[in-house]
């Protein structure tokens, strides 16, 4: 007698902060995936809740309004712990301003997750704007490229994997190490979670046939020195001092010496040859506060 091949049960974790265009997205996508979502917990900090937009996207979804800004690393925080909750067996993780670019995303993700093993498996993450190329940088054969026909022929990348837009992920792996440290706020939460799940031995690859369409990231790339080093600048100066800081912070927690060689270059050079005084001022305040441990607290307010 043959059984029927049990489908996981999976249950999406997703944040939103006043993109209600972008959500709408997100939830349609999500809806259309050939394998069924068992439920998804959304958590909302925005300014403007999102439940209009929410009570048309289906009956599946947990709304968690959350009146304090819990931030990306607070945010996901909260809706994984509401999805381990549903009792699924893997949860998908989505920002909103990303989603799927087609409806065998899910599908695709867990027959490779069962044919290599894993514990995380992501899809490509390509650019809302441009999806011929990717919205961050991967390494191949040591040459950096966001090309996507150069990624696709591949098939499964092993030990690649970007967090946290569209990587789906073992319940089991929460509890081996934690969920995303609310601390961070925005920016690094998702570095830190991989040192974390690579420190485990936990095994993760991505799938470059399929994808979730997100932002693309370049223009806060500056590369310097043809490339060799690459700062990041975000834009607005909250989003600055995030990064600056958890970069620093990250850099001491993980005694990451070649990150803080390339940051005492790479940071200084970029804004004193365009000369942003100010910047760089900012840059040294932000990342000496990281590499003390030091500068976290409450976020703004809503």
């Amino acid at each position: 007698m043959t059984h029927p091949r049990t489908i996981p049960k999976v249950a999406v974790a997703a944040v939103t902060f006043d993109r209600p265009g972008e959500l709408a997205l997100l939830l349609d996508g999500l809806a259309a995936q050939t394998t069924p979502i068992h439920s998804i917990a959304l958590v909302d900090s925005g300014t403007v809740p999102a439940a209009d937009v929410v009570a048309a996207g289906g009956s599946n979804i947990n709304y968690l309004r959350s009146e304090a800004n819990l931030g990306g690393a607070g945010g996901f925080a909260f809706a994984i712990l509401a999805a381990i909750a549903s009792g699924a067996d893997w949860i998908w993780l989505m920002d909103d301003d990303g989603h799927p670019e087609d409806e065998t995303c899910l599908a695709e993700l867990l027959k490779a997750a069962g044919e290599h093993g894993l514990d995380v498996v992501s899809p490509l993450v390509a650019a809302s704007g441009d999806p011929g190329r990717l919205s961050f940088n991967f390494r191949i054969n040591g040459r950096i490229t966001n090309d996507r026909s150069q990624l696709e022929p591949l098939g499964y990348l092993p030990n690649m994997v970007h967090f946290f837009n569209g990587a789906l992920i073992r319940t089991s792996v929460f509890s081996t190490v934690g969920l995303p440290d609310m601390k961070y706020f925005i920016r690094g939460d998702e570095v830190d979670f991989l040192f974390r799940v690579k420190k485990a031995g936990l095994k993760y690859g991505t799938v470059a046939t399929v994808a979730v369409r997100h932002p693309a990231s370049w223009s806060e790339m500056k590369p310097i020195f043809g490339g060799f080093i690459t700062p990041v600048i975000p834009e607005g100066e909250y989003k600055r001092f995030c990064y600056f800081r958890n970069r620093g912070y990250l850099t001491r927690k993980y005694r990451n010496l070649r990150w803080f060689s390339a940051d005492m270059v790479g940071f200084p050079y970029y804004f004193l040859t365009t000369g942003n005084f100010r910047g760089l001022a900012s840059w040294f305040s932000a990342y000496s506060k990281g590499l003390r441990g030091t500068g976290f607290g409450p976020p703004p307010a809503v």
